[in-house]
């Protein structure tokens, strides 16, 4: 069995697209949230996961902020982001129906552990294991005998935007595979750009180019 584990896809639809593409032979794909937000294609996103045949589509922050209708957050980026975004999404209903975690095999799948930003040198104990996203940074770490496999972002890797970072996940051996892609970000930019998105936000992507 071939598991297609990705996050942060962030209404980045050409690099989800490419994702699904790639790896089509996936016998399930296992979203862990953040589907939505930051991109212009979150409805079509949204819309597009929900053509897959064999999915597991679980919340992140932002589906939950999408829910909610409000951004708790206070960085002028972030904000400035959801206040764009937001008012253009139409997939709440659907995006409501997504769970809070998933368990295959001996893991579970999660946006993130206890709402945090976790990284290669975060101080954290586990006493399971788990695939997570929400940092935007792809890695493995073994913790105290358990392993924490963190996805990185489809849609808006913060190490470098003209890259996708996944997963594929073969229970029956407990084999991970992390993937990181090449893949210009200028259709995303561009699109910014038509849709006259806050320049707060441009340079921000910008800014995450290598």
């Amino acid at each position: 069995m071939k598991v297609l584990v990705i996050s942060d896809v962030h209404g980045n639809l050409p690099a989800m697209e490419f994702v699904l593409k790639k790896e089509a032979d996936s016998d399930l794909v296992i979203s862990l949230g953040d589907v939505v937000n930051y991109g212009p294609w979150s409805n079509e996103c949204v819309e597009l996961l929900e053509t897959i045949e064999n999915k597991v589509l679980l919340k992140g922050n932002h589906e939950e902020a999408f829910i909610a209708g409000e951004y708790l957050g206070t960085h002028p980026v972030a904000l400035a982001f959801f206040n764009f975004c937001y008012p253009k999404f139409k997939r709440t209903e659907k995006i409501e129906k997504y769970e809070q975690r998933y368990i295959l095999s001996n893991f579970i799948f999660c946006h993130t552990i206890l709402d945090a930003y976790i990284f290669e040198d975060t101080e954290l104990s586990l006493d399971e294991n788990y695939f997570i996203g929400h940092s935007h940074r792809i890695f493995e770490r073994t913790i105290n005998g358990f392993s924490l496999i963190n996805v990185g972002s489809v849609g808006q890797s913060r190490v470098n935007i003209d890259e996708i970072n996944y997963a594929l996940f073969y229970p029956e051996g407990n084999k991970v595979e992390l993937k990181r892609q090449s893949f210009s970000s200028n259709q995303l930019i561009n699109q910014m750009e038509v849709d006259q998105y806050p320049q707060i936000c441009i340079d921000y992507i910008l800014s995450k180019r290598k």
